[in-house]
């Protein structure tokens, strides 16, 4: 197996996810950890090894780096991407590409003028649950899909200074189910109507931004899709998904550390909570999306989530945010 050796960008929560499943993986090499701020970048070196580097120009340069990993804030893509491209490495981004329609066309320029193989990541493209209910929809199992549903229910709310710099609840959260909703169905919506509600956290209100929504998308072969979303939800991370078709049903299950049913003197069917967050539930699928990503550097082909579809979902979801603010149907600008 080819071995790539990794430029990890960013010390903050995501890069600590990635840390663990690259070293994990056979076939990348952790080479280096790079933050403008070198003790951010040594701490994260000590946890996950590689050198630390807080000179971008000499990271980029550097030829043990074969790719680069950004998991920096989400303001920071765009100058990574375009530096990371003009240098030729490939290039695996957190999402969003940005929050910004205009500034991910300026990305998009960058890779079109130094082609480089880009992966965005929407990991919950590679969970096996949701990968398994895609490939069940389009081998026909359920006949020609009518409606498809995703339950996306955060167990608490997050701090109130992230919220600020989320860029919204659909562009930071329902960004996620866009995509992964629209991968299943292989269609992106030409309508969009949402409404959201502040039933949670204040602060998130007094911020104009909602903690519980409801998205509806119409696609072009006349399916629905809808999508349930919570800041906060009293028994877990509830994570789910149905579809719906004209012969059948498939859905998606919450996971548990222990999927046992319990039957005692006091209760009937019992199970344990549901796992606590993203980091929990959706532990394999970041493991599997830089699987990917090396496979698609590796034997040259494009990556399977890609610019176009961060673009997309993008602009399917600031649509959403504006049907919710104004009450009524929006036309996504793609």
């Amino acid at each position: 197996m080819q071995t790539l050796g990794l430029a990890l960008m960013g010390t903050g929560r995501m890069a600590h996810v990635y840390g663990p499943k690259i070293n994990a993986h056979p076939g990348l090499r952790l080479e280096v950890i790079y933050n403008p701020r070198i003790a951010s970048a040594t701490r994260a070196t000590d946890q996950y090894g590689g050198r630390p580097m807080d000179d971008l120009d000499a990271v980029l340069a550097d030829p043990a780096v074969d790719a680069v990993i950004i998991a920096t804030p989400t303001d920071t893509h765009v100058d990574y991407i375009e530096a990371a491209a003009k240098a030729g490495k490939p290039i695996y981004c957190e999402k969003p590409l940005d929050q910004s329609l205009d500034r991910v066309d300026r990305a998009m320029t960058a890779l079109r003028d130094h082609p480089v193989p880009f992966m965005l990541g929407f990991n919950r493209r590679f969970d096996p649950d949701n990968a398994a209910l895609r490939e069940a929809v389009r081998s026909g199992e359920v006949g020609r899909l009518n409606m498809l549903m995703s339950w996306s229910r955060e167990p608490s709310p997050p701090p109130i200074d992230y919220v600020r710099a989320s860029g919204g609840y659909f562009v930071d959260a329902t960004i996620h189910d866009i995509d992964l909703l629209c991968w299943i169905a292989g269609e992106r919506p030409v309508e969009v109507m949402a409404a959201g509600s502040c039933m949670f956290d204040p602060q998130i209100g007094a911020e104009s931004d909602f903690d519980m929504t409801m998205t509806t998308l119409k696609m072009p072969s006349g399916a629905l899709v809808h999508i349930n979303n919570s800041r906060a939800c009293a028994y877990g991370f509830d994570q789910r998904l149905e579809a719906f078709g004209d012969t059948g049903m498939v859905q998606t299950r919450n996971h548990r550390d222990d999927n046992l049913l319990r039957w005692d003197s006091r209760r009937t069917e019992a199970l344990e909570p549901l796992k606590h967050f993203f980091l929990e539930r959706y532990d394999q699928s970041f493991y599997n999306a830089l699987d990917e990503f090396h496979a698609a550097v590796t034997t040259h082909r494009t990556p399977s989530a890609t610019a176009e579809d961060g673009r997309a979902a993008l602009a399917i979801a600031l649509a959403c945010m504006t049907a919710a603010r104004e009450g009524r149907a929006v036309a996504p600008a793609y």
